[in-house]
């Protein structure tokens, strides 16, 4: 089975709570759990974690490289401006490995500030706007894109 680490920047422990207007009411346990389903669906063993350390992330991100692991990323505040974050997620598709940015909100019908996403351009694709379907889809993504790969 393939393996996808479904890593959440800062404040995504807080689903539910945080602003349930933007994010909706569900959990992040709800997510985690969603996330397996469609994992398992899917045939991928995903590794869902949250974190609101950049460090932690950037080591995860390693982590990914260094055991052919692809990535779901959700940086979250990060998404704006943490180029150490930028960095080793370019790591990971210059790796020939997929990561897809996603978002639960659509970052450009928000403050002006969300509209710049300076790991976009690093990531194999972007999700954005569907809620926790962002995330399905993201994955959706993922088994696509890794049919496609050359083999090792």
């Amino acid at each position: 089975m393939n393996r996808v680490l479904l890593l959440n920047g800062p404040n995504l422990g807080r689903l539910g709570v945080r602003e349930p207007d933007v994010y909706g009411s569900a959990s992040y346990a709800d997510l985690v759990a969603a996330c397996a389903r469609w994992g398992e669906s899917l045939a991928l063993a995903v590794d869902v974690r949250q974190t609101d350390s950049e460090s932690e992330l950037v080591g995860w991100l390693h982590e990914a490289v260094d055991t052919r692991s692809h990535v779901v990323l959700n940086p979250a505040a990060f998404t704006h401006y943490s180029y150490a974050l930028r960095d080793a997620a370019a790591q990971v598709t210059k790796a020939g490995l997929v990561l897809v940015e996603v978002h639960l909100s659509n970052p450009y019908a928000r403050e002006e500030f969300r509209h710049t996403s300076v790991i976009g351009a690093v990531a194999t694709g972007t999700v954005a706007g569907f809620g926790f379907d962002s995330y399905r889809l993201a994955l959706d993504a993922v088994r696509h894109h890794m049919l496609l790969l050359p083999q090792p």
